[in-house]
């Protein structure tokens, strides 16, 4: 066993503050002079690169229904040579799915156990005082194998509401590890799939300073440090992800950027060379590549740039002629005929796939997404299963090229986003986390 003193920064539900915690608990430990491991429970593609921001290493998601032991294990070691862990729960402390995948259900509560990370829960006391104790006891002792260090309450409104929230955690036998005042200005900015992104926040590092102060004015942050435990039990065949060719042309500005970190550091340990270009920018990608990846982001904030971008589609198609092209989700929507923004406007895109999406009439689409491959994929032959997330809110229109792959939600009920394939060209809606282990 080797030590790994951490905790788990979650809550109840989603819109309680920890984001406002993690990057403020990240950003002091680190000006006190630790070296503080950022990692995300679940599978969200944005946090990641706010806790980079905050604590100046790179965040890693942990996620107990897309990965199996030997890739948790794997990620868990980039802790290697930190002093605390501190890690960013999704949803609330136990949302997760019904069925399970690869090591678990999903939920922030089974990676706290697994770690030995004991919970700090972020308790929205507005519109109540006592009675938000009855919540934290529920969360608590709702499973007693997941350790548990204490409450941070939030959006407290007066001196009054504070020393009425305290008597009930104190009547609970619950330790308060700070009160936060309320503060309508702390809010990040959103559009709808959480957060903007770390690289278009206007002043990102005097909001993250601001964070940093705010909870060395009001949370006990020596206690937290304090309460920090934790180990992982190292494994021999602990690898990252293996890269799909050995040059990859990544297409990496703010319509492209939404690749899971592991995914890259596992490509690049592992020898390949990722060639960034920005479409955005009117980039070709690199003529030597063996390989171009579109990832997800935001192409639909960005229809009309992307269609008059004549360099990069023309390198794009030139590549495709010979060698394979792959879009995630957003990547793949430009891979496609068209795109039709919110305001029904429609784009021309790369065209190497017949795929046409609309955000015209928004239709959300979430979830863990299993894929078994009819048609290879860089990387990955037929037959082959992959675990990944889907999260967007665009309308297929038409997808005519031959399937992809099987896919199905995480109750193995199949899902029409099943992606598709025209000779060296590629797609997917979902976002590529790992091929099974048993695969």
């Amino acid at each position: 066993m080797t030590d790994m003193p951490g905790i788990m920064i979650s809550a109840p539900s989603s819109g309680t503050g920890k984001t406002t915690v993690m990057l403020g608990l990240l950003r002091a430990l680190a000006e006190d002079g630790l070296r503080v491991q950022p990692f995300k429970s679940g599978p969200d593609y944005i946090d990641p690169a706010f806790h980079h921001a905050a604590s100046g290493r790179a965040s890693f998601n942990l996620d107990s229904w897309a990965m199996g032991p030997d890739l948790l294990a794997a990620i868990s070691a980039e802790a290697t040579g930190a002093d605390i862990c501190v890690a960013e729960g999704s949803m609330g402390l136990y949302d997760g799915v019904a069925t399970r995948g690869q090591s678990g259900f999903g939920s922030s509560a089974e990676t706290a156990q697994r770690m030995g990370w004991p919970v700090v829960l972020v308790v929205d006391v507005s519109g109540q005082a006592q009675s938000a104790a009855a919540t934290a006891l529920g969360f608590q002792a709702y499973n007693p194998d997941v350790p548990f260090a204490g409450v941070i309450l939030n959006r407290c409104a007066s001196p009054r509401h504070e020393r009425l929230a305290r008597l009930g955690m104190e009547n609970a036998g619950l330790n308060v590890l700070g009160v936060l005042p309320r503060r309508g200005d702390l809010t990040l900015p959103e559009r709808h799939l959480g957060l903007i992104q770390a690289v278009e926040h206007p002043d990102l590092e005097a909001a993250i300073a601001g964070y940093a102060q705010f909870l060395r004015d009001h949370v006990d942050i020596a206690a937290i440090r304090a309460a920090a435990k934790g180990q992982i039990t190292p494994l021999d065949s602990a690898k990252l992800p293996t890269p799909p060719a050995q040059r990859i042309a990544l297409a990496r500005d703010a319509a492209f950027s939404f690749t899971y970190p592991h995914v890259l550091k596992g490509w690049r340990e592992a020898g390949a060379e990722i060639l960034p270009f920005s479409p955005l920018a009117d980039q070709a990608p690199d003529a030597s590549a063996d390989l171009v990846w579109l990832p997800g982001g935001y192409p639909e904030l960005h229809g009309g740039v992307l269609a008059s971008a004549t360099t990069f589609q023309t390198g794009l198609r030139k590549h495709a002629e010979t060698r394979p092209v792959h879009g995630e989700c957003g990547g793949y929507m430009a891979l496609g005929e068209a795109l039709i923004d919110k305001e029904g406007t429609r784009h021309q895109m790369a065209g190497l796939l017949g795929l046409v999406t609309s955000y015209e009439k928004r239709k959300f689409h979430l979830g863990y997404r299993r894929a078994v491959l009819t048609a290879p994929l860089p990387g990955y032959g037929p037959g082959v299963a992959l675990r990944g997330h889907e999260f967007h809110y665009s309308t297929i229109l038409e997808q005519p090229d031959a399937a992809l792959a099987d896919v199905a939600d995480a109750d193995g009920n199949s899902v029409p986003e099943t992606g598709s394939h025209r000779d060296h060209v590629s797609g997917t809606f979902f976002h590529f986390i790992t091929a099974e282990e048993n695969a």
